[in-house]
């Protein structure tokens, strides 16, 4: 199994945690997060995309987007329900996690920590405050619960995760959020958890 992978991308990190916390071996080849100048040959046959993470699969077939790869690998395992309204309540966090958070999180991270022509300072700020409002609805959620759906540990953790632990990269303060750094902290102490940097 072949995982086109970008090492600092929390997209990636969310397939190689699950892959790691379910004890699955693969192979790496690296990809830039800055320089795409040659995906279309890389990956054009296997996501329309042309983005990362895209996984090959041991008999030729592909899965693009790191939520949809990451639930075919929880399928069948604890870290996806059986319970059907407990699924859909993960597939609701997945949703909200490339709706809502991703794209301001994870997007001030990299203008802030790896683009080498970020936008302007407001455009930054005025992307920060959107995300500040995914942070608060995790909070609201995290106050009550110690993970996202159903007391356990799911790939909707997996998921918001991978972008919230590293948000400090991109100048977000997490200290006002005490229940979301409390449930950082239960993740990363969850059996088979790995950095972003392994």
């Amino acid at each position: 199994m072949l995982l086109y992978n970008s090492q600092v991308s929390g997209n990636c990190y969310k397939v190689r945690l699950l892959l790691a916390q379910l004890g699955i071996g693969y192979e790496r080849h690296e990809l830039s997060v800055v320089d795409r100048s040659n995906r279309a040959q890389l990956l054009g046959e296997l996501n329309p995309g042309l983005r990362v993470p895209t996984i090959v699969l041991d008999d030729g077939r592909a899965i693009a987007e790191s939520n949809a790869i990451i639930y075919y690998f929880a399928s069948g395992t604890p870290y996806l329900p059986h319970d059907l309204y407990e699924r859909a309540k993960v597939l609701q966090w997945l949703f909200f996690e490339q709706y809502s958070h991703e794209p301001y999180v994870a997007v001030v991270r990299f203008w802030v920590a790896f683009a080498p022509s970020p936008p302007s300072s407001q455009e930054i700020e005025a992307r920060r405050a959107t995300g500040y409002l995914a942070l608060d609805a995790m909070e609201r959620v995290l106050s009550r619960q110690r993970f996202f759906v159903g007391g356990d540990y799911t790939i909707a953790d997996i998921a918001l995760y991978a972008y919230t632990h590293v948000a400090g990269e991109g100048g977000f303060d997490l200290e006002r959020y005490p229940a979301v750094r409390e449930w950082l902290a239960r993740v990363a102490d969850q059996p088979g958890h790995v950095t972003i940097s392994a």
